[in-house]
């Protein structure tokens, strides 16, 4: 038999699972509302960038290709862009989507605080360059207009992300691009200046991370053939196939531009070897840019190899008095010039 006080229990234990499930803003039922609608902002947001992306490219957007670069099924982007187009931000003629004016606007401020969080990433943390990315993808969503202006005032409100490419201002104008061609069209034997790395598909984009390449450093293109391309790069070869190469972007300069005359410090390989610093590698950002330069480690500066690890890593060097251990990837960004036999440091 049921006692009253089982009832009493039993009505206590039915009204606290309803509070759990269904008390605004916090019950379950809510917090799975909300990421429903906000998954769904997440596609338009990202729908409406697409529509940018190819308006910016001159490619035209169809139903295919916004359900190939959402990742989503033929119905699913059907639903996206008929919403899209019932609030106004993009209209459809002859298969093909364009953004309105609000669309545009729209579109170009998510890009606006994806490439400005890029930008941040790269200048102003150790995050590794493959992964600005998609750390980017996910503050776009999150970030109000007022969060990415004071994004924008403390980066002294950067024109171009560290891809090269350029970063919408508050307004919605785009700072002119410098013109470029892919690497693989080059003659052999030119110089050029790479503008702009691409950073999709994430597989390619890892390679040329690898590589160690991004905008502003000069190549020289030594061999072009359907199979390989060969270019100098930072006092190294590099070999890349064809598809992954040309999602580098350059344009040709003089010949007179391409750097000589220096080494990168992990040349050094014995106890004695010694240099002059000449600079450091644009590669090198944020703070561990910042934390060479305490080091001393600027254009003059003596360096010394002291002793090295028994695997060979990392280095110890004499820098202005002191023995710093550097690994080599960090080595690898340091640019000397050599000088024969032991030196006391400055």
């Amino acid at each position: 038999m049921t006692t009253p006080a089982t009832l009493l229990l039993l009505l206590a234990v039915i009204l606290l699972a309803a509070v759990v499930l269904f008390w605004p803003p916090r019950g379950l039922w809510w917090r799975w509302r909300y990421g429903l609608l906000a998954s769904e902002r997440v596609l338009l947001e990202d729908a409406l960038k697409h529509l940018h992306a190819c308006e910016y490219a001159d490619h035209p957007a169809t139903l295919d290709s916004v359900a190939g670069a959402l990742g989503v099924g033929r119905d699913r982007a059907a639903h996206l862009l008929i919403r899209l187009q019932t609030e106004g931000l993009a209209e459809a003629a002859d298969g093909r989507w364009t953004l309105s004016a609000d669309g545009r606007s729209y579109a170009l401020r998510v890009v606006r605080t994806h490439r400005l969080w890029e930008r941040y990433f790269s200048d102003e943390t150790g995050m590794p360059a493959d992964e600005w990315h998609d750390a980017a993808e996910i503050r776009e969503h999150t970030t109000s207009t007022d969060e990415a202006e004071a994004l924008a005032a403390s980066m002294g409100h950067p024109r171009f992300d560290p891809h090269g490419d350029p970063i919408p201002t508050a307004s919605g104008g785009l700072p002119a691009t410098p013109p470029g061609r892919p690497l693989p069209q080059l003659e052999p034997g030119t110089v050029a200046e790479i503008v702009h790395v691409e950073d999709e598909p994430a597989a390619i984009y890892s390679q040329l991370v690898a590589e160690g390449l991004h905008p502003g450093m000069r190549v020289r293109l030594l061999e072009a053939t359907p199979e390989r391309i060969r270019f100098e790069a930072d006092a190294e070869e590099h070999v890349l196939a064809p598809v992954v190469a040309s999602h580098l972007t350059v344009r040709p300069r003089p010949r007179a531009e391409m750097p000589t005359g220096w080494e990168r410090l992990s040349v050094l390989a014995e106890t004695g070897d010694a240099g002059r610093v000449v600079g450091l590698s644009p590669a090198l950002r944020g703070v561990e840019r910042r934390r060479m330069l305490d080091l001393g480690l600027v254009p003059g500066t003596e360096i010394e190899v002291v002793r090295r690890a028994p695997g060979g890593d990392p280095v110890a060097y004499r820098i202005r008095g002191a023995v710093v251990a550097l690994r080599r990837e960090q080595a690898d960004q340091i640019r000397i010039e050599r000088r024969q036999g032991a030196g006391e440091a400055a």
